[in-house]
């Protein structure tokens, strides 16, 4: 049986180290480190992110600046707001939950972000700075969690063949830019993908991104790989992730579960991510 790695416990490591250096930096100075959230009415499952993201600033020193604006705001009184933000002192960090209502440009609001107050890392900037191998750049919170969840399993990642399911600018794109960077030989598997399961029984490493409920299973997964699951797929029976957890863990060398893997290490990254940018000031 593959042994469990636990997001949960990673993550308040990374939070109480988080916490120490936004200490620092309090004292040194003379104010908080700032991270402004902003959610726009209409989808039930952002308010439940933003309060834990919220709450995870109170637990880690950080200050938090919340706004939540009505279904019908435009996309112009959000970029506006975006660009109040960009030029306030106290605010390091941004972030803007998606999903947006249909009549918001996603891409335009994340564009309007300053780079350097690029919590989420999905600025093109910061995007195109990790595919250059640039240093400083902010990296998309999920894969920074993931690379942090194959760490902690004490496995060397170099050399190891890794395979993600899934090609979104959000997880699967970045995710396979730092598996790269190191030094893994990276495959990118997604929906039109010929031959699937024989391309992922190669795979040391295995990242399900595909937002497809226990979409992974056992025959798909070589013995002993590690299994990141990025799932997180809700029905009437409960949450599920895109592998099927009860049975991929009796092939897999290591695996984490949902909920209580990846999803917590995102939280904690982003924190990470707005005290790195705060330090840079």
């Amino acid at each position: 049986m593959g042994k469990l790695i636990d997001g949960k416990a990673l993550a308040a490591k990374i939070k109480s180290a988080v916490a120490e250096r936004a200490e620092d930096f309090e004292r040194k100075c003379g104010r908080k480190v700032g991270l402004a959230v902003i959610r726009v009415e209409g989808d039930p499952a952002s308010e439940i992110y933003v309060r834990n993201k919220i709450r995870a600033c109170e637990m880690c020193n950080v200050r938090s600046f919340a706004y939540v604006l009505k279904a019908e705001t435009t996309e112009l009184e959000l970029i506006s707001l975006v660009g109040k933000l960009n030029n306030d002192s106290c605010v390091d960090g941004i972030l803007v939950q998606l999903p947006l209502p249909e009549h918001i440009d996603e891409r335009k609001v994340l564009a309007a972000i300053s780079p350097e107050k690029d919590a989420d890392g999905f600025h093109v900037v910061n995007a195109g700075k990790l595919f250059l191998g640039e240093k400083g750049a902010s990296v998309a919170c999920t894969p920074l969690g993931i690379i942090e969840l194959i760490r902690s399993t004490d496995e060397s990642i170099e050399g190891k063949h890794a395979v993600v399911i899934g090609r979104s600018n959000i997880v699967g794109k970045p995710i396979a830019m730092l598996l790269l960077e190191n030094n893994a030989t990276v495959t990118v598997c997604h929906s039109r993908t010929r031959g699937l399961k024989d391309i992922t029984r190669t795979a040391d490493i295995l990242v399900a991104a595909v937002g497809k409920k226990q979409f992974v299973t056992a025959d798909m997964v070589k013995p002993g790989a590690i299994v990141i699951d990025v799932g997180m797929n809700r029905d009437d029976t409960g949450l599920y992730g895109d592998v099927d957890f009860d049975a991929v863990k009796n092939v897999a060398g290591y695996i984490t579960p949902v909920p209580g893997g990846v999803g917590p290490m995102t939280v904690a990254m982003l924190l990470k991510n707005t005290v790195d940018g705060a330090a840079h000031e």
